[in-house]
């Protein structure tokens, strides 16, 4: 009996020990999330599938057009994955397809795509995040969520790379 049992944890050791690893490693170091909506388009597609480096806000904060995974506010059973546009303390708001921050035009907003209905203004809370969807008018993001902004321990960490249909970078 015993050498039976040395067999098959000798098979069963290496695959084991993997599967540890790998599930450590998406726990602590990266994560996998699929896009089920065409929310980011043209950024991210409809079906895409990006990395998400969950290290990435350990010692820089969130910015301004980056494109992070985060528990969505109103159902803290879904992730979202949106691009940050307000910041803590700043207040942000949408008039005639042009987003200010502060009362200033954004120079660069990271789409083409022009928003069709106003909006705002919002305040974000200390360590919160507006977030917007890069397809502005098929959207369901901050302009419309009952609990509007993300808190930062809510973030999950910064989508870097989409890996499927396509390869490409996501950082700006």
């Amino acid at each position: 009996m015993k050498k039976v049992l040395r067999e098959v944890w000798d098979f069963m050791k290496l695959p084991l020990i993997s599967c540890g690893l790998v599930l450590l490693f998406q726990n602590t170091v990266v994560a996998a999330a699929y896009i089920p909506t065409g929310s980011m388009e043209p950024t991210v597609m409809t079906g895409s599938r990006v990395i998400v480096n969950r290290l990435s806000y350990k010692e820089e904060e969130p910015d301004r057009g980056d494109i992070v995974c985060f528990i969505y506010p109103d159902n803290r059973k879904q992730n979202f994955l949106k691009r940050i546009m307000g910041l803590p303390g700043e207040t942000i708001q949408g008039i005639d397809g042009v987003i200010y921050i502060n009362g200033k035009a954004l120079e660069k907003d990271y789409t083409d795509i022009v928003f069709v209905n106003d909006f705002g203004p919002f305040t974000v809370p200390d360590d919160c995040y507006f977030m917007m969807g890069d397809n502005r008018n098929n959207s369901w993001d901050s302009r419309y969520w009952e609990h509007t902004y993300v808190p930062k321990e809510d973030i999950i960490g910064k989508a870097v790379i989409e890996f499927y249909p396509t390869v490409k970078s996501l950082t700006k």
